[in-house]
């Protein structure tokens, strides 16, 4: 599995980005797929999950209200739409795919795959 991840760039404090991630493979509907998130000098953090069927979402505290995950099976793609940015929203964004579970988990080390990650970057 091959993940692409998009979208990011430059922002205003109360902006919005779409983030998008193409993963390759024909399995992707069977995927459970994440979102995280690095700010310089802070580990990786859990951002947004959805179930392989797109029924269940999870999402971190932080991020709750303001973004949204969601997924189009026929464009093998997920995306992360980011609404009433805030400059600690800015991070590096790295999408993930897990094949050992269908369930929206936060946990990292279920995913097996990553992309290379975007830049969000939100001024203030």
């Amino acid at each position: 599995v091959q993940l692409q991840a998009s979208g990011g760039g430059l922002v205003q404090a109360g902006g919005s980005l779409r983030l998008s991630c193409a993963a390759s493979g024909r399995t992707f509907s069977s995927y459970a797929m994440g979102w995280f998130r690095q700010a310089p000098g802070k580990e990786r953090e859990f951002v947004a999950a959805i179930s392989w069927s797109g029924v269940s979402t999870r999402y971190a505290d932080s991020v709750k209200g303001r973004f949204a995950i969601s997924r189009d099976d026929a464009k093998n793609t997920v995306y992360l739409q980011m609404n009433s940015l805030k400059a600690e929203d800015t991070a590096i964004y790295y999408c993930a795919a897990s094949t050992r579970t269908n369930q929206a988990l936060s946990i990292k080390d279920i995913y097996d795959y990553w992309g290379q990650g975007t830049l969000v970057t939100v001024s203030s």
